[in-house]
């Protein structure tokens, strides 16, 4: 009985330290993703002028597409073996 909830908390505080872990690395992820998409923007809007380009609907699907992908890729890493090879 007690091991079972030592066992219980231990995935808890697991539970909790990856998902603090993946807050922390997905806002610097979007933190430098919008730098450097500012970045390119001025430096576009400079060569243009000062005009700036808005994003068309295919380029924010294929973003979204692609993270989409990434998220799904790192939702398999916390599968077993057996359940991703299916």
């Amino acid at each position: 009985m007690i091991n079972q909830q030592k066992d219980e908390t231990k995935l808890q505080v697991d539970r909790t330290r990856i998902l603090l872990t993946g807050l922390g690395l997905g806002a610097l992820v979007g933190m430098l993703s919008s730098y450097l998409y500012a970045r390119a923007a001025e430096e576009n809007a400079d060569a243009e002028a000062g005009t700036a380009e808005s994003i068309s609907t295919g380029q924010a699907l294929a973003v979204l597409l692609a993270v989409l992908g990434v998220v799904r890729q790192i939702a398999a890493l916390g599968k077993s073996e057996k359940k991703r090879r299916k």
